[in-house]
């Protein structure tokens, strides 16, 4: 087992989806940076969002995309990334953090997690998994290895149970609503064509308007907030890796130090918020003021660098 470099602020989606995508596309990484946004969708049951946090990256010029897969028993599931293997020489299957022997959640939370697999014969399968993040269970690493036939069954194990907020995690994980698969089975993505949903479905806010949503949302909703605090973690890190991206190469303005601050600090409030209201002492106050630095932080870049109106403005 190995360690390896690191993919930056990225989620454990878009940090697989990238390596995948980058060998036949080399300006992959710029094209995300490009895709990142944020949209929030309103109209789920209960008050519930969904988070959209890039526009789709993986769909060619011919329609082809990734399509989730799945399988109830391993040897058909076995067959089907065998196969796919040998027609891409990589695929990504959803593993189960619980299983991960080098995830920090390992005997404990269940999470879809996804990594990159190839097929290596007798048995063997040489496994990436490029995520790097300090979570709430502690720092997970990078991590390249090679796992049997085994291990690898034992890592991809379906979750017992997903919250609403996964499934959505996993309903958009390709930056626009898919069918997930069933989570109780073995799952992993496929090349395919893409039959995309039509635009408009659903009611979405994006931008500093979906940021506004959120906010009014989970500053006085605790279950709300702890709902989705991964949310606002996911789109922290993305945010910060659009903002790295624009300005590699050159000392970033102190607009942009605060933005990447300000988002940063968001989902360090909400997780010790949560933490606090689970004992019985709600801070909504805490929260309420990482938004309003977060807000004042966006308008400040807005004003300041107006060069790229798209990227400063915080729209898509």
């Amino acid at each position: 087992m190995t360690t390896q470099a690191a993919a930056p602020e990225l989620s454990c989606y878009t940090a697989a989806l990238l390596p995948y995508l980058e060998s036949e596309r080399p300006d992959v990484h710029a094209e995300f940076a490009a895709a990142i946004r944020l949209a929030v969708r309103t109209d789920l049951p209960e008050g519930g969002m969904a988070f959209s946090h890039h526009t789709r990256i993986d769909v060619d010029a011919h329609g082809t995309g990734l399509v989730h897969r799945s399988a109830p028993g391993w040897e058909a599931a076995r067959a089907a990334l065998t196969e796919e293997v040998s027609r891409r020489g990589r695929a990504i299957a959803v593993g189960n953090t619980r299983y991960l022997p080098w995830s920090p959640a390992y005997g404990g939370t269940e999470t879809p997690h996804w990594l990159l697999v190839e097929a290596l014969g007798d048995g063997r399968w040489a496994v990436q998994d490029p995520f790097q993040a300090l979570t709430p269970y502690g720092a997970h690493d990078p991590w390249a290895g090679t796992l049997t036939d085994t291990e690898l069954r034992a890592a991809l194990t379906p979750a017992a149970a997903l919250s609403t907020q996964a499934v959505h995690r996993d309903r958009y994980a390709l930056g626009e609503e898919t069918d997930p698969a069933d989570p109780r089975n073995y799952r992993w993505l496929e090349r395919a064509e893409v039959l995309r949903r039509p635009a408009g479905e659903g009611a979405w806010v994006e931008g500093a308007a979906a940021l506004r949503h959120v906010a009014e949302r989970v500053c006085h909703d605790p279950q709300a907030l702890a709902a989705h605090a991964d949310d606002l973690w996911t789109a922290a890190r993305h945010q910060r890796h659009r903002l790295a991206a624009r300005t590699t190469g050159a000392q970033p303005s102190q607009a942009v130090r605060r933005t990447a601050d300000a988002w940063a600090e968001l989902p360090r409030a909400a997780r010790f918020a949560t933490a606090s209201a689970a004992r019985g002492r709600p801070r909504p106050a805490l929260v309420e003021r990482a938004f309003t630095e977060l807000f004042a932080a966006l308008r400040a870049l807005e004003t300041t660098a107006t060069s790229h109106p798209k990227d400063l403005s915080h729209e898509r």
